[in-house]
């Protein structure tokens, strides 16, 4: 026995003839215009080409790329990379009570002219002269409205920062930043970078003036213990070693040993462009039982 809900469901249904046209049946009814798919088909051709070459961009230029995402992320100077490993910085203020804000490093000059300042303490020199820092004259930092340290995360009013001997800054020596010297950044004498300056790319190596000799442990010279301490060191720009630490140990007493004795040590300092720089060197220590 049939049920009468399901005939009329079934009386109900709609004919075969559902969308004729995608089954060719009143093919014609709608224009077709070819100029369309030709201008569609161009578009997406041009997409397909933009997306091929913007990959291979990715793949080739993946430093580049690294690079800038970094700058506009993070906020940090990104500077040019050079093709020796080279070093340096400076710093400075006038111990002021707020650290000095962000802002554009002045002009890099192979000499200083005058100390760079924030606030001005003597508005009417005697002989008004650009403020510089040190470096290399074709390296041009981002600028911005107010002068600054380029490498400071604060963005505050105007300070020279807390440190001393002139230019802005927690550090010394007329520059910009934390470090020592009339450069920009943590390092020392001169120039932009994290540290001093290596031998090489036109940085002089330091000649030894006064080297005394270590003295012996008693421990290691019981044992008959001999052999060579390597020591990392930073000479300054006035030769006297600013900085020391053991590269490779020795023991028995050996390496303290030759730590005192190096930091006693006198060198010419190195040079760079005719001006004395800071520099890292290296530096072995004997100890031979005769």
């Amino acid at each position: 026995m049939s049920n009468p809900a399901v005939q009329s469901v079934r009386q109900a249904a709609p004919p075969g003839d559902i969308l004729p046209t995608l089954f060719g049946h009143g093919y014609g009814s709608y224009q077709v215009r070819r100029g369309t798919f030709v201008f569609s088909f161009l578009v997406h051709l041009i997409a397909v080409a933009l997306i091929v070459l913007g990959s291979m961009f990715l793949v080739t230029h993946k430093q580049e790329v690294q690079q800038q995402v970094m700058a506009v992320f993070s906020g940090n100077l990104t500077l040019p990379v050079s093709a020796k490993p080279v070093g340096g910085g400076g710093g400075g203020g006038d111990r002021d009570k707020l650290s000095a804000p962000k802002g554009s490093a002045p002009r890099f000059t192979a000499e200083q002219i005058a100390p760079p300042a924030m606030v001005i303490r003597n508005s009417a020199p005697k002989l008004a002269a650009e403020p510089t820092v040190v470096g290399p004259p074709q390296l041009q930092l981002p600028q911005t409205p107010q002068m600054g340290d380029p490498l400071a995360s604060i963005v505050g009013p105007p300070s020279n920062g807390t440190g001393i001997g002139g230019g802005m800054g927690s550090g010394s020596g007329g520059g910009v930043g934390s470090g020592r010297g009339p450069g920009v950044g943590p390092g020392y004498g001169g120039g932009i970078g994290g540290g001093a300056y290596k031998v090489g790319g036109g940085v002089s190596a330091p000649r030894v003036l006064y080297a005394p000799d270590p003295e012996y442990s008693d421990e290691a010279r019981r044992a008959k213990h001999q052999g060579t301490v390597v020591l990392w060191v930073v000479v300054g720009p006035d030769g006297r070693v600013r900085d020391v630490r053991v590269q490779r140990s020795l023991g028995m007493g050996l390496d303290e040993r030759a730590l005192e004795a190096v930091k006693n040590w006198k060198f010419e300092p190195a040079r760079k462009d005719g001006q004395p720089v800071a520099v890292q060197i290296n530096v072995e220590v004997n100890f031979r039982l005769y």
